[in-house]
């Protein structure tokens, strides 16, 4: 049955794959990226839900402006999503959570698959392997760069797998299509719109991340950071840097002393620290005393309470930073994610569905990471509510690491990645 079923949608596989790579879109923005997901998932029977029926509205961090979120729903309306779709989603409610009921009693098993892309210009050589088979990214500095492509496709190819077999399963089954993941911004609203509270067990993954072979999976991971997202901005007073310097507030030179001093901060005893300034803007000419400048930085600790001590350090150097040089700061929070503590009983039901894998080469029962992710929020309440949760990894060679324009992974490793999904499906037929 699954080796069939597997062979058979291998090429469709490839096809959405390629499809959501050329067309991707940023958190909260994903509109034809959504509107594809949704029509398919309609067409295989699930009962979807869009717009505000997936988030918390005031849970939402990091939303674009809304003149960005206008002008990418026009570009969707181009590309020819319905109007009855925009409808639901304007203003940014991208996502899709598609839910299916077998009528028998059984298991509520959740998967996550996240569907965003990065603001990253991708390789236009013939040597990159998308540009080579012509479906490289059709945006200008929008860039799936993270495999989140693949992610929606295995989600698919998964839905498909129950829709068919509906009737030789038991219990139900929702089906999360993220929006936002980059920046840890849209977990959580979904998590408190209720979705992930009545959940038996939950399932997200991640392709790549460690040099892993096509064929392995890593069944849980520990590792993963807590992590804080935050736009600052300083505001100062600008004159003329030659005749009246001494009007001028420095907004740059408060980002710059800021900057310099966040990377000071000491490590805690208690484990991991991570902080980056990734973006830094400001001023408005050579001659003039810059009075703005804004940053982009995240922090990042082993824990949440390692976090907090890091954000709280980064807040008091910034508001410093600020005083120094007599200007005003503001700090947003536009992005977190907690730690990811899997549940260890899953490594061994993991590797027992696993065991005669066709695809399926070898189960890894734990491996470690150095990122973040927002899914933490749903390990977080599905385990609270006494369910088991994990975060896997689907191996594949890299030959460029994640983030980076030539980014790419092997297509070879989704019927891996989908054969893993179908086996803890189907092993719910014989759960007690």
């Amino acid at each position: 049955m699954i080796a069939a079923f597997i062979d058979d949608i291998s090429p469709q596989l490839v096809k959405w794959r390629r499809s959501f790579h050329r067309e991707p879109e940023l958190g909260f923005m994903e509109y034809i990226t959504t509107y594809k997901i949704g029509k398919e998932l309609q067409r295989l029977g699930y009962t979807i839900y869009l717009g505000k029926d997936v988030m918390q509205d005031e849970s939402r961090l990091g939303v674009p402006e809304n003149k960005k979120l206008i002008e990418q729903e026009t570009i969707a309306q181009e590309w020819g999503v319905e109007e009855s779709w925009l409808h639901h989603m304007r203003g940014g409610f991208t996502g899709v959570i598609a839910t299916i009921d077998t009528g028998k009693t059984g298991n509520h098993l959740s998967f996550r698959f996240d569907i965003d892309a990065l603001p990253i210009d991708e390789c236009k050589e013939s040597s990159h392997f998308p540009s080579q088979h012509h479906f490289a990214s059709a945006f200008q500095n929008v860039m799936h760069a993270c495999g989140h492509d693949g992610h929606m496709t295995i989600g698919l190819g998964l839905a498909a797998f129950i829709a068919k077999y509906i009737n030789e399963l038991k219990g139900r089954y929702t089906l999360i299509f993220q929006p936002a993941e980059e920046g840890g911004r849209g977990a959580k609203a979904i998590v408190d719109k209720g979705w992930l509270d009545d959940v038996d067990y939950f399932y997200a993954g991640h392709i790549g991340i460690q040099p892993l072979a096509v064929g392995e999976v890593a069944a849980t991971t520990e590792g993963f950071l807590a992590s804080t997202k935050l736009n600052v901005t300083f505001q100062g007073e600008s004159s003329h840097a030659g005749m009246q310097p001494e009007l001028g507030k420095n907004a740059l030179l408060a980002a710059a002393t800021a900057v310099s001093n966040l990377y000071a901060i000491p490590r805690h005893s208690e484990g991991i620290t991570r902080i980056n300034v990734g973006k830094l803007m400001a001023g408005n000419g050579r001659n003039i005393i810059a009075d703005n400048s804004k940053m982009e930085v995240e922090t990042r600790g082993i824990t949440r309470k390692v976090n907090q001590y890091m954000f709280e350090e980064a807040k008091r150097i910034i508001e410093s930073a600020a005083s120094m040089h007599d200007v005003h700061s503001h700090i947003e929070e536009v992005g977190s994610t907690n730690e990811i503590v899997c549940s260890e009983e899953l490594i061994s039901h993991i590797s027992a569905c696993c065991a005669n894998g066709v695809y399926i080469k070898n189960i890894i029962p734990e491996i470690t990471v150095m990122g973040s992710e927002d899914a933490s929020y749903m390990v977080d309440q599905v385990q609270k509510n006494g369910g088991k949760a994990t975060y896997m990894l689907f191996g594949t060679h890299l030959h460029y690491p994640h983030h980076h324009p030539r980014f790419d992974f092997q297509e070879e490793l989704l019927p891996v990645a989908l054969e893993t999904f179908i086996r803890i499906v189907l092993a719910e037929r014989t759960s007690s």
